[in-house]
């Protein structure tokens, strides 16, 4: 199971997550997430994670053409563009600077679930509101309809997400709120218990 840890905060909590066995990290730079940072807070959290693991920018408020040139100069591996505001031709903007590129967004915007209609590597779907911690009804997606990889997002928790994999059949799972402590701030134990029980299902 791939297991990305996303709002990153600290280049401590994502080394944390790495050596938890983390597949991912991600880091958000967006003006509506209290999650979001400033470009060098986030070159540290990617530098701290260096090629152990994917490193993640993620933007749902940036042009597809500026947030592929701030993903390069972070020097990330992926960059995930997050909801409706991004068009097939941004994706094609994006993909012109990096040549991995994510697709992020909720049944609530009547997506294609294809994987790679857009041209993305891989496809999250996510609660209407993103990094709301809101749960949603995984059960009324048929998570074997979708033929790609695809990760689940949403309400995950170290409680739940053994049982979402298992309802939902997803490639890989995306975390934020579920390891926090509060608003915005990751909590290390939370991470190593997420990925703990993610990574479970593999081992039985």
């Amino acid at each position: 199971m791939y297991v990305k840890i996303c709002g990153l905060d600290t280049a401590d909590n994502a080394r944390v997550a790495v050596e938890a066995g983390a597949d991912a990290i991600g880091v958000v730079m967006s003006a509506s997430s209290s999650r979001g940072l400033d470009a060098a807070r986030a070159r540290r959290i990617v530098d701290a994670v260096g090629d152990a693991a994917d490193t993640v920018l993620v933007t749902n408020d940036l042009g597809a053409r500026e947030a592929a040139e701030v993903a390069s100069r972070l020097g990330v591996t992926v960059l995930q563009l997050h909801g409706p505001a991004y068009s097939e031709a941004s994706y094609r903007e994006a993909l012109h600077v990096m040549p991995r590129v994510w697709r992020a967004t909720s049944l609530a915007d009547a997506p294609s679930l294809q994987v790679g209609a857009h041209g993305e590597e891989a496809l999250l779907l996510d609660a209407a509101t993103p990094g709301s911690g809101e749960t949603w009804d995984v059960a009324a997606l048929d998570g074997s309809a979708i033929d790609g990889p695809w990760l689940l997002a949403g309400g995950l928790t170290p409680a739940n997400v053994a049982a979402a994999i298992e309802v939902a059949n997803p490639w890989g799972v995306d975390v934020s709120s579920g390891v926090e402590s509060s608003r915005a701030v990751k909590d290390p134990g939370l991470i190593r218990e997420f990925i703990g029980a993610a990574k479970h299902l593999q081992l039985r």
